[in-house]
């Protein structure tokens, strides 16, 4: 990036887990994060959207500080930057606003810093932070995603095409994941590992092949995390009752809730939504599409 350079970096928002691929399972969604970025004097980050608001305006800023980690991971100060920040990812709402960020710092920091760093080596350091590759990668990479992170190594396949809509209804509450995922067990059986891990497999398979009556059928044979979260959402069963008697043919928690994410054949989206709208109107319900691109940076000016 020169000094004359005006960029943006866009990057989706993503749900994660489908029921039972818990924290390996994602899929991005087309809603954005987006970033203006050009070189400034001093670490500057305003933003339209109200939710963002309270948040840092100088190099406190999480995404700031993700870059500027990033790039001292290979030894590189960032020049400061102005950047105005846009987003339609709902926060703390199980859309992956917090991975989105990540993306877009570890972004900022491989085109200010010159990094020029790999999918790959992006992917590794957004994991690390994260913890889990699910989320990162579906924003990173876009569609599908599936991914396995052990012995500080990520291995991650995307799949595209998928002749799906979304429709999620996110409820007013908020709800943090460290809220969400303190309500786990901290083991599980080896009966119970090996019925997880059989379940998030048949339920990939069923995609990938679009039997999607045994899809949703294994998103609700989860047992990993939903039985434990689904009691904090307290409008979840009636959503998934009013949804499935829709047309749609899965229905989960988005991530950790939550968003209730609702899966129904391509065509169908936006009267799913409607229906739902209709009975849940002190919610927001919104049709949604598969993004397929991944986060994305173009210049959009020279002066």
């Amino acid at each position: 990036m020169t000094l004359k350079d005006r960029f943006v970096i866009k990057v989706p928002a993503s749900t994660a887990n489908l029921g039972p691929g818990f924290d390996s399972i994602g899929l991005a969604l087309d809603l954005y994060l987006t970033l203006e970025v050009e070189q400034n004097d001093k670490w500057e980050c305003y933003s339209l959207s109200e939710e963002l608001k309270d948040l840092p305006t100088n190099e406190e800023h999480f995404i700031c500080q993700v870059a500027i980690k990033t790039a001292a991971t290979y030894s590189v100060e960032l020049p400061p930057c102005k950047i105005n920040i846009n987003s339609d990812i709902p926060l703390a709402r199980g859309l992956g606003s917090s991975a989105a960020a990540i993306i877009a710092g570890i972004e900022l920091a491989d085109v200010v810093g010159g990094l020029s760093l790999t999918k790959e080596e992006k992917l590794l350091l957004a994991t690390k932070m994260e913890g889990h590759p699910d989320n990162v990668g579906a924003s990173l990479y876009g569609g599908l995603v599936v991914g396995c992170y052990q012995q500080n190594e990520v291995d991650m396949l995307s799949f595209t095409n998928l002749p799906i809509e979304i429709v999620v209804v996110i409820p007013q509450e908020i709800l943090l994941t460290k809220e969400s995922r303190d309500v786990l067990p901290a083991a599980y059986s080896r009966r119970d590992a090996v019925q997880a891990s059989s379940t998030a497999n048949l339920m990939i398979a069923a995609l990938l092949s679009q039997n999607w009556s045994l899809a949703g059928k294994m998103m609700e044979q989860d047992i990993l995390h939903q039985p434990y979260r689904k009691p904090l959402i307290r409008s979840f069963h009636d959503i998934e009752k009013t949804a499935k008697s829709n047309g749609a043919f899965g229905v989960a928690l988005s991530g950790a809730g939550p968003t209730v994410i609702c899966f129904t054949e391509k065509g169908n989206g936006r009267q799913l939504s409607l229906d739902l709208q209709a009975v849940f109107q002190e919610m927001t319900v919104k049709p949604l599409h598969i993004d397929y691109f991944g986060s994305r940076v173009k210049v959009v000016e020279v002066y």
